[in-house]
């Protein structure tokens, strides 16, 4: 199992033994933004994750209810992975580092599109984007 022991009780170590790699993240913000949900979506992704590591991770996120997994519709060969109610409440911590990235980095028209929404209202664009993600 990929349970993952902590290395302090800080609250912030914790959390990113979790989620914080860079590659769990990437799976996070695919299945928020890109509404990208079965295993090669994942592969496609511009940054090039190895098989190897995507499996490792995506298991880990599942071990701790961030995303589960559910039959694919069309496929008996596909999964398709979403976000728990856990994982969708990292909404608020990706909009921040989009937020963050946006002041101190170059990013899509598309995110900047997204965050012009945020920052007009900040709670409605959360409340909406949460009951789409819920689905």
């Amino acid at each position: 199992m990929n349970k993952v022991k902590k290395r302090s009780n800080c609250p912030v170590s914790c959390s990113l033994d979790i989620w914080g790699d860079k590659w769990s993240l990437l799976i996070v913000r695919d299945l928020m933004f890109a509404k990208e949900c079965t295993y090669g979506d994942f592969l496609k992704s511009a940054e090039g994750i190895a098989t190897n590591i995507l499996a490792s991770r995506l298991l880990t996120l599942e071990e701790n209810k961030i995303i589960e997994k559910l039959e694919h519709p069309d496929s008996k060969a596909k999964v398709l992975y979403r976000l728990t109610r856990k994982g969708i409440d990292l909404l608020p911590i990706m909009i921040e580092i989009n937020l963050w990235a946006e002041k101190y980095l170059t990013i899509p028209d598309d995110r900047k599109a997204m965050l012009k929404k945020v920052k007009n209202d900040k709670p409605r664009f959360i409340k909406a984007m949460t009951k789409e993600l819920e689905g």
